[in-house]
């Protein structure tokens, strides 16, 4: 699938067939690997030159907006495939390939009334996306809410013992908690390991000899119980800290650790399920901007050769893909069949220049934009 397109259109003095055949012909012999395909524009309502004029001016604001919001939906779309680790699914419009719905591109008569007036549509097609894309931020920001509390669970879980949380690391009988006798948590530099083995009785008294156990340890610290009397344990926090060993304020409690588990639990199943929901919304809403835009820029093609061409419209609009090899000889055809004689006109240096620095300046004697799947 190629990724970028040239929507085009062509003056035609005759009949649309003897210029699409020539157009074919040239494409066949000159850059005969150049797909080439007719995007076909219904008779829309022309209305005032003054009203085409007014609606041309909001054109390329409302083209931009409608190509972020196509790209925000399938960017999101494989963050949340990569984050998912699934396999990718084709993008569709319709039921319909992405390519293939622009390369073989239908009116949708039903949803946009020809008879209708352009503003109309192209007002109509804007505040249905701004619906979808501050649909997508709801949904988002609920899906990143979630997403930030796992995260911030996973911190204290995985951070250093300074920090973490310990209920995990602690079991039932390596805290002694009754009317005299305390057991606490002490967090030590792996360096002062032998410091705090040697020192620990002596920091304060009464502290049972011999009661320090290493239960965990990590790249900095290591975590050790050390058990004492309770009216002691003020004063041996105090000293422990001067020493530059970190005593954990922790009370073990089963119904408490039962509940952060059910509370992980929760939030796991929470982020699968809004991640589920999130991926299919996205790919329906992907269809239904990526419709609006193709209607869009069916409407701007018509205006603007309105607007080039003149009344009655007379022009071939159509599809190229070129390489970018190739991209200089299919302007140059495209060019020759204009039959415009102001051409030196649309190719004048500022113009150029503006067209060179990524602008969507029409500096060519024939309608052109581009499209950008990706």
């Amino acid at each position: 699938m190629a990724s970028r397109y040239w929507v085009v259109s062509l003056p035609v003095k005759d009949s649309a067939s003897p210029l699409w055949n020539r157009l074919q012909d040239q494409i066949s012999r000159h850059s005969f690997d150049t797909p080439l395909y007719r995007f076909s524009i219904p008779n829309l309502r022309v209305g005032t030159l003054d009203s085409l004029l007014s609606l041309s001016d909001d054109l390329l604001k409302s083209n931009s907006f409608l190509e972020s919001v196509s790209h925000k939906i399938r960017r999101q779309i494989e963050d949340l495939e990569r984050v998912s680790g699934a396999e990718s699914n084709a993008l569709t419009v319709d039921g319909v390939p992405v390519d293939s719905y622009l390369t073989r591109f239908v009116w949708d008569e039903a949803k946009y009334p020809t008879m209708s007036p352009l503003k109309e549509i192209v007002d109509g097609i804007h505040s249905s996306v701004v619906k979808i894309e501050d649909d997508l931020k709801v949904r988002l920001a609920e899906y990143n809410n979630v997403r930030s509390q796992l995260n911030a669970i996973n911190r204290k879980q995985s951070g250093s013992l300074a920090v973490r949380d310990l209920s995990s690391l602690v079991k039932p009988e390596d805290i002694i908690s009754s009317e005299h006798l305390i057991t606490l948590l002490a967090v030590v530099p792996k360096y002062s390991q032998k410091d705090w083995l040697a020192s620990y009785e002596t920091l304060t008294n009464y502290v049972v000899p011999r009661s320090s156990k290493k239960l965990f340890e990590d790249n900095e610290y290591a975590l050790y119980t050390v058990t004492l009397f309770r009216r002691v344990a003020d004063n041996f926090r105090t000293t422990s800290r001067e020493k530059g060993f970190q005593i954990r304020d922790f009370e073990y409690s089963s119904e408490a650790q039962e509940g952060r588990k059910q509370e992980m639990d929760k939030l796991v199943q929470d982020q699968e399920s809004l991640r589920g929901s999130l991926l299919q919304w996205c790919y329906t809403s992907y269809g239904e901007v990526f419709s609006s835009w193709m209607h869009f820029c069916a409407v701007r093609i018509f205006a603007e050769s309105i607007l080039r061409y003149g009344l009655p419209p007379s022009f071939l609009s159509c599809v190229v893909a070129p390489a970018t090899k190739s991209e200089k000889k299919i302007r140059s055809i495209l060019e020759g069949l204009s039959d415009a004689a102001n051409s030196t006109f649309w190719k004048s240096e500022d113009e150029a220049g503006m067209a060179g620095l990524g602008g969507d300046v029409d500096g060519h004697p024939y309608v052109s934009f581009t499209i950008n799947l990706l």
